[in-house]
């Protein structure tokens, strides 16, 4: 029942931006928490970014922090992330998922429900 679609991918230039979307359908969105991850081929899937159910608090990945910005509208249903300043390194696929309560924001472990996934590639 619960489905998140992604949009946003693309292909961009390096310094360029890019903004992803996700939509969510099937739980009452405003409780819970989400996040975003991304995998690049040959590479374990890593985390991005997280924030809270109401948008309180929001967690980044050192490699990202300053560049990208994690955001919510429960009215919506959507979670966005915001990327700027964009590296080669960032190209990979980028997935939103559900976070459990009280799991951990940085561990792939405390997330249960993932979408399919949208292609970021930055090139050089």
């Amino acid at each position: 029942q619960v489905q998140l679609v992604e949009s946003g991918g693309g292909l961009v230039q390096a310094g360029g931006s890019l903004r992803l979307s996700c939509a969510a359908s099937g739980l009452i969105f405003r409780s819970y928490a989400m996040g975003w991850f991304r995998q690049a081929p040959g590479k374990e899937r890593e985390f991005v970014s997280g924030i809270s159910a109401s948008g309180g608090s929001t967690y980044y990945a050192d490699s990202v922090k300053g560049r990208f910005t994690i955001s919510r509208d429960n009215a919506k249903n959507t979670v966005d992330l915001q990327m700027n300043n964009l590296k080669p390194d960032d190209t990979a696929v980028y997935y939103c998922a559900v976070r459990l309560w009280h799991g951990d924001p940085y561990t792939s472990g405390s997330y249960v429900h993932w979408g399919q996934g949208t292609q970021v590639t930055v090139s050089s």
